[in-house]
């Protein structure tokens, strides 16, 4: 576990002051090994420090910001010239004033607007600013980086959000369709569908909170909707549900299979006028989940079927929640609608360790 920093390094005050002694530090001592002469270079470096310091922060804080960053590069060029034109004066008057008089007054023989002098004094001031610029831009572009990342998973979890809203609705109407026709043959099953349907409710708003829940208890769930339609359908619906390998040890997302399941009902079931079937397979190994979902269709339905909002939705979901891990096959036969779905679950687990 990283501990956090103490509070005085996190202090923006004390981190610049910081960083000014390091540069301080630095050049005097580098300046001064050449000559073993200290303590002339501490100070050569100190009456420099006001220009370069003032220098540096208007760039920072004025120049980036206002020109560089909104993509304003000619202002910011401009800009930039001026201001180290304005701070070449500055520190030649500095020199002519206090650093030549005390050491080198042979330099006083040169007129003080000496171009090539101010152009060498404000070309001095370079290195600490781009040091200290690049800094700058470098946290700048991190907290954007993380912000955007930040208002990425915020928009993918409200996108996942929406479509898992969108999946209550739409199963809840073709469920409460199914009750509604028991009702109106006054069927004895219509009690055990809506103890059914209770324990789907149940499932759908206190278990599907999560990104991924036990395979086992989505399974569960698909079982307990195939009873409602076998309650619905009755003898003219043959369902044949196999589950095989490790459901126990696996995870998925809820309500991703849901929408397969049910449409093999909605355009199988519900438009044969003789006898329907609808296989579901589910096996479970460690590193695959693979699903298969089929259904025969009506006589002479042999059309394309329309996606509808379910199957839509559990695309994108799958696309959101599963990128590059999962594979979907749907073939729509002459007499068969197939769906094939395989997800990776070893990768798809790495993605909530």
């Amino acid at each position: 576990m990283k501990r956090p920093l103490p509070s005085i390094l996190r202090n923006r005050i004390f981190q610049h002051v910081l960083f000014w002694l390091a540069h301080l530090v630095f050049y005097a001592t580098l300046y001064g090994s050449f000559q073993e002469n200290y303590r002339q270079t501490f100070f050569e470096e100190l009456i420099y420090f006001p220009g370069k310091i003032a220098f540096t922060y208007f760039t920072m804080y004025f120049l980036l910001p206002r020109y560089l960053l909104p993509g304003r590069y000619w202002a910011f060029a401009i800009g930039f010239l001026i201001a180290s034109l304005v701070a070449g004066v500055v520190q030649r008057y500095v020199a002519y004033n206090f650093h030549y008089p005390l050491y080198y007054p042979q330099y006083l023989s040169d007129p003080f607007f000496y171009f090539p002098k101010i152009v060498k004094m404000f070309v001095s001031i370079y290195p600490v600013t781009f040091t200290a610029a690049t800094i700058k831009l470098l946290k700048y572009w991190y907290t954007n980086q993380k912000a955007q990342q930040v208002l990425k998973e915020e928009k993918l979890q409200a996108e996942l959000k929406f479509l898992k809203t969108q999946i209550h609705p739409h199963f809840l109407f073709n469920t409460l369709n199914n009750l509604y026709a028991l009702t109106l043959k006054k069927s004895e099953r219509a009690p055990d569908m809506v103890l059914k349907l209770s324990e789907l409710i149940n499932y759908m708003l206190y278990e599907c909170t999560s990104d991924e829940v036990p395979l086992e208890k989505e399974i569960k769930f698909i079982q307990n909707y195939i009873d409602i339609e076998k309650m619905r359908y009755g003898d003219k619906l043959d369902v044949d549900v196999r589950i095989t390998g490790g459901i126990n040890t696996c995870t998925i997302a809820p309500l991703i299979l849901l929408p397969f399941v049910e449409n093999c009902f909605k355009h199988g079931a519900s438009e044969e006028l003789q006898q329907s079937w609808v296989k579901v397979s589910i096996d479970a190994q460690e590193h695959v989940i693979l699903v298969k979902v089929e259904n025969n269709k009506a006589n002479g339905n042999g059309h394309a079927r329309k996606e509808g909002i379910g199957i839509q939705n559990v695309k994108r979901r799958l696309d959101l929640l599963y990128p590059d891990q999962y594979e979907l096959k749907i073939m729509n036969g002459e007499e068969t609608f197939l769906v094939v779905l395989t997800i990776n679950q070893k990768v798809a687990e790495s993605r909530y360790s």
